[in-house]
Order: C-alpha cells, then structure tokens, then sequence
C-alpha cells in the first residue's frame, strides 16, 4: 500500500461535513461490495495499515471493517475519478461484507413496484455481531 502525502489527501473534494463516498469492490471479480464514508484521517489509516478504515457517521467515530466481526477488507488500491470527489477502494474481503450478514450491502433490487431482496444472508448478523 502505498501512502499518500498531505497535499495529495487535501486534493480531493471532500463534502461539507469533511467526508468523501468510499465504494469497496472485491479486487479479483469487481463485485461491489458497500459504499461507506470517509475523512482526511481514515484515508491516510487505510493507506497506512492496507486495512480499510471508514468514518461512522451515526457513531462519529472510526470505523476499521471488520474490528468486530472480523471480516477485513484488506486493501489492494484505492484510486479515485476524475473529479476527485468519490474514492474506489479494491479490497479482499474476508468474509461478509454487509452488517445483515450478506456478502455485499446490494441485495435490494427494484422490481414489481417495490425493493425485493434478491440474496439471503450467509451468515446470522446476531452471531457476528452478538444481539442488540
């Protein structure tokens, strides 16, 4: 993983609460995976570590994926588009991506009207996450 300088992080357009839209795709298939959030600091922690770090929004804290379900996206690339306000980061997923214990966050499809879940779970999100 290679780091980036501080000019370099400060060149991408991030929004007015500090944070860029982060897209995680697996590396090997280009399935996408989830989009999360990030800020200058969670940029510079994933390039450092090549472990995806994103911003919670709903805790206001970091987010290391997979801290407590053990299921990493270990980092291969992070690029960014051409207007330098979305990043894609290319991961290896060790297990699930998505907290409802599905493989990507985009089993929702619109059909007849409605949102219809298009994948089951693999995993019981009670017991990688423990219940709430």
């Amino acid at each position: 993983m290679s780091e980036l300088s501080e000019e370099s992080i400060n060149s991408l357009k991030f929004n007015a609460d500090g944070l860029i839209p982060a897209i995680s795709q697996q590396h090997d298939t280009g399935e996408i995976l989830m989009m999360a959030w990030m800020n200058k600091s969670s940029v510079a922690e994933t390039l450092k570590t090549g472990v995806a770090c994103y911003w919670s929004r709903s805790r206001q804290k970091f987010w290391k994926k997979g801290e407590s379900s053990g299921h990493i996206q270990r980092v291969k690339s992070m690029r960014t588009d051409c207007d330098r306000d979305t990043l894609l980061i290319l991961v290896d997923q060790a297990g699930v991506a998505c907290h409802t214990g599905r493989h990507n966050c985009f089993y929702l499809e619109a059909q007849n009207g409605g949102w219809q879940e298009i994948a089951k779970p693999e995993l019981n999100p009670d017991e990688i996450y423990g219940k709430k």
